[in-house]
């Protein structure tokens, strides 16, 4: 076979001796999505990412998108494929708590091999639906391709619907040897992490621009979030990590055109959160640990995985009550969630927290707490406003805005051009708008929506009425008060940020 391999040869081949195989029907227009991890909006300059920001301008900017909270990786990427937040999907957290799979420690969703774990354990590792299996119950192709960690490249498909290439692991296993024979040995991560980055987008532009092409694309690019997480916000290395993405960008548009598939190619840009400098201050696992108990195993039987706190064995509301106060106390503690209260509405089953249900986290799955770094607007060194308290040198995971907001850009045939765009979006809304650019209908359980207004037939983005509203709770003495800031359009909710008073 030669070096450009077929997508259809591939599907076909996988499912000889399974089912029939029903080419898909012509598509005039593909979808190509790039997540560009960790992208705040406030990157894309022309002076650092002109490619970037030229697409926006010959397409749609869309200044309001939000990212899902907890703001972290694998949580975003589940919601971008489902299109439902993590009541429907159930994954949780970049760490995640699962007893089933293991009832002593949480796990890391960055390992492939620990989401397969829960899978195994669980019989399904998200609980709806996802892109790649409505797909491929229409008969059509999806390629999935990215640099990250093989736990994100794996949740854009979890089912192995499609073709998957990654540096440690490709789809249908049969066909590795031919990818490798193709691209080449994987090469060493780096910082920036050019090289991870150009071999998927080489896998793209190997596999998706044939004349059989995928239907739908979805890479993942681990720059800037892999060199921010270590240099920080607007440091030299990390412009530099922003610029190379940016070419690899370019390289995409460039080969499109020159192929004469520019003009049939819808082509997304969107990023799974936004980030923040760190100041050290919160150690949550420490706040928790005089609360904890020992085990039948020895173990303690409180797991803290990331922000979600979870008591082992029977119900215990009075040390969740007792928890909760001592971190309404601690200063480096944000915004604080429990389980949806008796009375039903906003707050939360303890007092002064606010219920799941106003960040969409209630899932069988859901930990006793979940909590949020606290935040501030305060600028680094380069400039870059917002710090959460979390340890390290910057990131991402608290309900900032900094956090919350994140990239969306788009252009192609079925977009809108030289427009800007209010309108709240989310993560969530991209598999309903891929599947209606893909000619087909989302499903009625999805939460996310269709952006009518991205669309050269929708309506024009002023015309969406954007409404805001602000739900609070607040302890019995007045010592914490919190606020969950919200923002509404064509009926569905965005949480824009969370914050946080505290009196003496």
């Amino acid at each position: 076979m030669s070096r450009r391999l077929s997508i259809l040869s591939i599907v076909v081949a996988a499912a000889i001796g399974a089912r029939a195989f029903q080419p898909p029907p012509t598509m005039p227009h593909a979808q190509l999505v790039i997540v560009v991890d960790g992208l705040r909006p406030d990157s894309i300059t022309p002076a650092v990412m002109p490619r970037l920001a030229r697409l926006g301008q010959r397409g749609t900017m869309f200044s309001a998108h939000h990212s899902i909270v907890p703001t972290v990786t694998r949580v975003n990427a589940a919601s971008m494929v489902t299109g439902v937040y993590p009541e429907g999907h159930g994954l949780l957290g970049n760490t995640i708590y699962v007893p089933a799979a293991d009832a002593a420690r949480s796990l890391d969703t960055g390992v492939r091999e620990n989401l397969e774990k829960v899978a195994s354990a669980t019989s399904r590792l998200l609980t709806a639906p996802t892109l790649g299996e409505l797909l491929a119950r229409a008969g059509r192709t999806l390629l999935t391709a990215g640099s990250g960690s093989s736990g994100a490249v794996f949740m854009l498909d979890t089912t192995g619907s499609g073709v998957a290439v990654h540096q440690e692991f490709v789809r249908p296993p049969a066909i590795a040897s031919r990818i490798a024979d193709a691209l080449g040995p994987p090469p060493p991560h780096a910082t920036p992490n050019a090289a991870l980055n150009r071999r998927a987008v080489d896998a793209y532009l190997m596999l998706g621009t044939g004349a059989d092409r995928p239907d739908v694309t979805l890479m993942w690019l681990s720059d800037p979030d892999t060199t921010a997480h270590a240099k920080g916000i607007g440091t030299p290395t990390t412009v530099e990590a922003l610029a190379l993405v940016d070419a690899e960008i370019g390289r995409i548009e460039d080969a499109l055109q020159a192929r004469g598939l520019l003009d049939r190619t819808n082509l997304i840009v969107v990023s799974d959160h936004g980030f923040s400098t760190y100041t050290n201050a919160l150690k949550l696992d420490a706040l928790v640990a005089p609360f904890a108990h020992p085990g039948a195993d020895g173990s303690r039987d409180i797991v803290v995985a990331e922000g979600a706190i979870y008591l082992r064995g029977s119900p215990d509301p009075a040390r969740v009550s007792a928890i909760v106060a001592a971190l309404q106390k601690n200063p480096a503690v944000g915004a604080i969630f429990t389980r949806p209260g008796p009375r039903g509405g906003a707050e939360g089953a303890v007092p002064g927290t606010l219920s799941y249900d106003v960040v969409r986290w209630n899932h069988p799955r859901s930990g006793d707490i979940l909590v949020s770094p606290n935040w501030s607007d305060v600028r680094n060194e380069a400039g870059f406003a917002g710090a959460s308290t979390q340890y390290g040198v910057a990131g991402h995971g608290a309900s900032s805005p900094f956090d919350v907001h994140a990239t969306l850009i788009a252009a192609g045939p079925d977009i809108r051009e030289h427009a800007v765009s209010g309108a709240p979006t989310g993560n969530v809304d991209l598999t309903p708008t891929l599947l209606r650019l893909a000619g087909l209908q989302p499903l009625e359980a999805m939460t996310g929506r269709v952006i009518e207004e991205a669309l050269r037939t929708g309506p024009p983005p002023a015309s969406i009425r954007v409404e805001h509203t602000t739900e609070r709770a607040k302890t019995a003495d007045g010592s914490y008060e919190l606020a969950a800031h919200i923002s509404i359009a064509a009926g569905h909710r965005y949480l824009d940020y969370t914050e946080v008073t505290r009196r003496q």
